[in-house]
């Protein structure tokens, strides 16, 4: 009998590396807070799961536009093939004279948040793994 690491660990897994990348982006945010003219991001939890389903229930995550008329001229390349459609531009609270949608302290806030949800997704994921070398183990 197999076990299977998708089953075992769940979501958690990817709750994980999503935490990872929302680091990242939200690092990102920070280090162009004097920046001119940035525009601040965001990963979506939400969108990011989303796409998840779509990829186990295989959709292919395009977006085809709906014709009317058999007159219509078909466009090419017309779907919406977005890279990552869970990085998301963030609503200014405050916006500044430079265009900068950056504010440092929601910035650290989330990423502080972030990194909370991160390490609670590290124990869970490291307690599994605990859970799983004490069955192999027969304990």
């Amino acid at each position: 009998m197999s076990i299977s690491f998708d089953s075992a660990l769940g979501i958690h897994e990817k709750a994980l590396n999503f935490r990872a990348q929302r680091a990242e982006v939200l690092g990102n945010n920070l280090a162009n807070a004097d920046t001119p003219g940035y525009k601040a991001r965001d990963l979506d939890f939400s969108a990011v799961l989303a796409q998840e389903a779509d990829k186990s229930s295989g959709k292919s995550g395009h977006f085809a536009l709906n014709t009317t008329s058999s007159k219509h001229i078909a466009l090419e390349g017309a779907e919406m093939n977005i890279a990552d459609p869970a990085l998301r531009f963030r609503v200014a609270t405050n916006p500044s004279l430079d265009q900068n949608t950056v504010d440092s302290q929601v910035e650290q806030a989330s990423y502080a948040e972030n990194s909370m949800q991160f390490q609670a997704s590290f124990t869970l994921l490291n307690s599994k793994f605990k859970g799983l070398i004490s069955a192999l183990r027969g304990e």
